[in-house]
């Protein structure tokens, strides 16, 4: 058994195999997957597993260079700005409108959906690498 680090085994195979500049997609419950995405649904109940909860432990593994969010969580839900900004320096955070973001969903590895059910909790993450 894994001894520590994430327990999920679709999102651990998925880390496991990412390259620089590979994307990944942690999302509230309500963001369209495109088709052709890898979908990983940890979803539970509405708000069980939260976005920033999940967020902070694929941190614990993951080396992340830069972040895109969608422009409007700054007006629609700040408290999770917030948490996204606890993590990531400014100059590491890009924005684009929310139709922007849904279109570049298309390109991730994978997106993982979480029980988060506040507007706007998503979060593009862009590898980066360990050396």
């Amino acid at each position: 058994m894994k001894k520590q680090g994430i327990l999920n085994s679709h999102i651990s195979k998925v880390l496991a195999n990412l390259g620089h500049t590979d994307t990944i997609v942690i999302g509230d419950c309500g963001l369209p997957i495109p088709d052709g995405v890898k979908r990983i649904d940890i979803s539970l109940k509405i708000g069980t597993p939260g976005f920033i909860e999940t967020l902070e432990a694929v941190l614990a593994d993951m080396s992340v260079e830069k972040v895109t969010i969608a422009s409007e969580i700054q007006e629609y839900n700040p408290e999770t700005l917030t948490g996204i900004q606890k993590h990531f320096s400014k100059e590491q955070i890009s924005q684009l409108t929310h139709e922007a973001f849904k279109q570049e969903t298309a390109k991730a590895k994978a997106v993982i959906r979480t029980g988060e059910a506040t507007p706007y909790a998503n979060i593009i993450l862009h590898a980066g690498v360990i050396f």
